[in-house]
């Protein structure tokens, strides 16, 4: 129990201090972009579980692959707040509340929803480039797959909790989260499965391109310069 105890403090003691430190100085507050999200996938969600309403919330945040790129690009940013119709609206709120609250907490708002961008527009463009591989390639994807709906946040959760644990250090937890994703790949094969490796892809390569912007500016495979000798 001791172990597991060390473990979790070692994995997720930096950013529980973080989130709980914000948390008891500005309360809700401190996270007003996540409550936006909820608020906005809530309302989106009653609306197109009305007659009236689900052609406009297809029409404005529904993304195929088999529409124009253009049109599947301005729908994409809304996409990501519209609950998928298979699956309990719960979910999709309850990812979002922790993953984004404890997001922007840490990273701040404007970086949460960057990466949570990247995430979900790499999952939408791997789609278009899987149905031009085709099935018979191992990165492809059968042509019946243009017409699946894509939307949700789970690619941008999945994106933010991997670059969270890359920043704090959580090595063991973003493990986890990639093994997880594989598996899922693994059983069940789908469209979804497939752009979520995709979104691991983008936000690993944030993770790399973050890491290169915070070393210091020292010339590859040089020693540090030497203090000027004063005389």
């Amino acid at each position: 129990m001791n172990g597991l105890a060390r473990l979790a403090r070692t994995e997720w003691g930096g950013l529980y201090r973080t989130v709980r430190g914000a948390l008891a100085r500005r309360g809700l507050r401190a996270v007003p972009t996540t409550l936006s999200a909820v608020c906005l996938t809530s309302v989106l969600h009653f609306v197109q579980n009305q007659p009236w309403g689900f052609g406009p919330v297809q029409d404005i945040g529904s993304v195929r692959a088999e529409e124009p790129l253009g049109q599947a690009l301005l729908r994409t940013p809304l996409s990501l707040f519209v609950p998928a119709l298979d699956l309990p609206v719960w979910g999709a709120l309850l990812q979002i509340l922790l993953v984004f609250g404890v997001a922007e907490i840490c990273l701040g708002w404007w970086r949460t929803l960057v990466i949570a961008y990247t995430a979900t527009l790499a999952g939408t463009l791997y789609a278009r480039v899987g149905i031009a591989l085709g099935p018979l390639h191992p990165l492809g994807l059968p042509a019946t797959d243009a017409q699946v709906v894509d939307t949700g946040p789970s690619a941008a959760v999945i994106g933010l909790a991997l670059f969270l644990c890359w920043r704090h250090r959580a090595y063991l937890t973003g493990g986890v989260v990639i093994a997880a994703m594989i598996a899922e790949l693994l059983l069940k094969g789908n469209l979804a499965g497939k752009e979520h490796i995709a979104a691991i892809g983008a936000v690993l390569a944030l993770c790399g391109l973050s890491a290169l912007r915070r070393r210091p500016d020292r010339g590859i495979g040089c020693a540090p310069k030497a203090p000027p000798v004063k005389p």
